[in-house]
């Protein structure tokens, strides 16, 4: 008797999240941050430093942070302030904050890269007038935190958007300033990014005395 030919190979049993940890990525903490940015100084790895600032304070996704052009943060050679760039998911416009510190470190990666209006902000490797790739980004991030003890598959590069979005959050509880840092269309997205639950909204409510 001739075994049954079957057109379809037996199937794996094993989970497709076996060995990954899923969820939402956590936030850095400050101590965290300052760990990195020591890092990234002492090695004078000036555009890695630059990217990590910009992320922690753009709090955008990692396709329109790779995505950003030289014009899009600076004008005449001086980073300005404040920026803003359209979301590729949302098609809408945001606006962020571009602070001294993160200013001075991506003015130094312009002046030292030769960077040029109209150029990708971080230029890929290979071809300069291509921007990085989020691949790349996301094994330069797992580089940064594997560097300072922190599992790389713990995190990712909604850690870096979500970051200072939650500190806002923590420091202020004005949910509406976070959703339009953040871009997003709906308060309910905000929530669930940040990830607040009851005793988020319990904390908030005893601070506020009437």
């Amino acid at each position: 008797m001739q075994d049954r030919i079957t057109d379809h190979p037996r199937q794996s049993t094993a989970p497709w999240n076996r060995g990954k940890l899923i969820g939402p990525k956590p936030p850095l903490k400050a101590k965290e941050i300052w760990s990195i940015r020591v890092r990234l100084q002492v090695a004078q790895r000036v555009r890695d430093l630059a990217l990590f600032n910009l992320a922690l304070d753009s709090k955008l996704r990692a396709c329109d942070l790779v995505a950003l052009r030289v014009d899009d943060v600076a004008l005449n050679g001086r980073v300005r302030s404040r920026a803003t760039v359209m979301q590729r998911k949302t098609g809408r416009p945001v606006q962020f904050e571009i602070t001294e510190q993160t200013r001075e470190t991506v003015g130094r990666w312009i002046e030292k890269k030769d960077l040029c209006k109209g150029e990708p902000l971080f230029p890929s490797r290979i071809n300069r007038h291509k921007p990085m790739t989020t691949r790349q980004y996301a094994r330069l991030l797992a580089s940064w935190l594997y560097a300072i003890g922190l599992d790389p598959l713990a995190y990712g590069t909604h850690s870096l958007r979500r970051t200072k979005a939650s500190m806002i959050y923590r420091r202020t509880g004005n949910l509406r300033a976070v959703q339009l840092l953040l871009g997003h269309t709906k308060i309910e997205s905000t929530v669930r990014y940040l990830g607040i639950d009851v005793d988020d909204a319990l904390l908030i409510a005893e601070q506020v005395e009437i």
